[in-house]
């Protein structure tokens, strides 16, 4: 009865009770995973090439821990503290995209072969890739804000953005390929392991990719508005992509 009389005072519904313990959860997921991933880039600092890499990729779980601490305090104050703060709303909808954006700029980056196949990007390449995740970003705001025709241009943005992390994992699997071939037939074994190892890595990652992608159109393609079960497919969306960014962080 209280819980009931909570929610009409608030005006809220009470199909969005579950969200609170929900980004609690995820929180804590991404925090820990954040903090894992944070360590292992310390004790692993000696490694340079890959390095720079790993911090970069560390503070995209910081960045969705930081979403969903803001998306918890918001509801919890909405239901419990009868408060509703438009700046918590606005910072986990910030944050949000922010995450988004900075998800697909890495991917960018692995897909290139960053810290893996070269120490650095070409002009064009880190031209392309600032000019894409700043489009990308610029969209999803838009998109978030329910801008006419912008969930037409989202769905190029991903289009163009998933052409070019697939062509360019095609070009270092097909590279790689041949180095694995020249040493095999030059017999020289001692680069076999370190050629072999990026190899399986961009394989891993190209799988991964094939999940985001189909990932990314299920969600985009999910029209369903209402609340009945807009905690379920929170649930959903939010699990799926903590297990992609932990599958990636274990290729």
């Amino acid at each position: 009865m209280e819980s009931h009389e909570t929610s009409r005072i608030t005006g809220i519904d009470e199909a969005y009770r579950p969200l609170p313990s929900l980004y609690l959860v995820f929180m804590s997921l991404w925090f820990i995973s954040a903090l894992c991933w944070t360590l292992n880039t310390f004790k692993n600092r000696h490694f340079q090439q890959t390095n720079n890499l790993q911090w970069m990729l560390a503070a995209i779980p910081l960045i969705k821990a930081l979403q969903l601490m803001l998306s918890f305090l918001f509801w919890y104050s909405c239901f419990y503290l009868q408060i509703c703060s438009l700046w918590m709303s606005f910072g986990a909808y910030v944050t949000g995209v922010l995450f988004q954006t900075a998800s697909f700029v890495s991917f960018l980056l692995i897909s290139h072969g960053y810290c893996i196949t070269c120490e650095r990007l070409s002009i064009p390449e880190r031209r392309t890739t600032a000019a894409l995740g700043c489009v990308l970003y610029l969209i999803l705001v838009g998109h978030r804000a329910s801008v006419p025709y912008f969930s037409v241009l989202l769905v190029l943005s991903y289009f163009s953005s998933f052409s070019v992390i697939f062509h360019h994992i095609s070009q270092n699997l097909l590279v790689l390929r041949e180095q694995l071939s020249f040493i095999e037939d030059e017999d020289v074994h001692a680069m076999h392991d370190a050629v072999y190892t990026k190899y399986t890595m961009f394989k891993k990652f190209q799988g991964a990719m094939q999940i985001v992608a189909v990932a990314e159109i299920a969600i985009f393609i999910n029209l369903d508005s209402s609340t009945e079960n807009y905690w379920l497919r929170l649930f959903v969306r939010e699990w799926a992509q903590f297990c992609i960014f932990v599958y990636i962080g274990y290729v």
